[in-house]
């Protein structure tokens, strides 16, 4: 029996691997998770090979598939990884929620505590206010502004 999706998926960000990672999305796929908001396929592949990118191998990730079946599953990882300039600490921990067609991820949601993961990267003011929209709605637009300056790169790198 071929591994589950989700494992191949899990096990591939747990191996670094962005290219099995973003073969296993849908065309037609989105993503939602509280820091990026909702993205396209697009942009959802290239988060992920953004993160892996940036985490320089240091990325730790384990997992478990709760439950799968042919047209879902439900997943809870865990990711260990320094964040910012300050190369802060943080222990994130993530429920996932994974729809497929056709063999493949096509809705994808990521759920954690914002306000626990803004005070492990924020520090004092990402407790204070983690849980304000104006903390959410401001990491929200800085990460979309690197997505959206990643993938700038990306084009210009495969038109060289």
């Amino acid at each position: 029996m071929p591994q589950s999706i989700a494992n191949t998926f899990y096990e591939a960000f747990r191996n670094n691997d962005a290219a099995t990672m973003i073969s296993l999305y849908h065309d037609d796929a989105t993503f939602k998770d509280p820091a990026f908001g909702t993205l396209n396929v697009a942009e959802t592949r290239a988060m992920w090979q953004m993160l892996l990118e940036r985490s320089k191998g240091e990325l730790k990730i384990t997992y478990q598939v709760i439950e799968e079946s042919a047209t879902e599953a439900t997943c809870l990882w865990e990711a260990n990884y320094k964040f910012g300039p300050k190369k802060r600490p943080i222990h994130n921990k993530i429920t996932a929620q994974l729809k497929f067609k056709d063999g493949k991820i096509i809705h994808h949601i990521d759920e954690f505590n914002f306000w626990k993961w803004a005070g492990m990267a924020l520090g004092t003011s990402g407790w204070l206010l983690g849980f304000t929209p104006i903390v959410k709605n401001k990491v929200r637009q800085t990460v979309k502004k690197l997505l959206k300056n990643y993938m700038e790169g990306l084009k210009v790198r495969s038109s060289n």
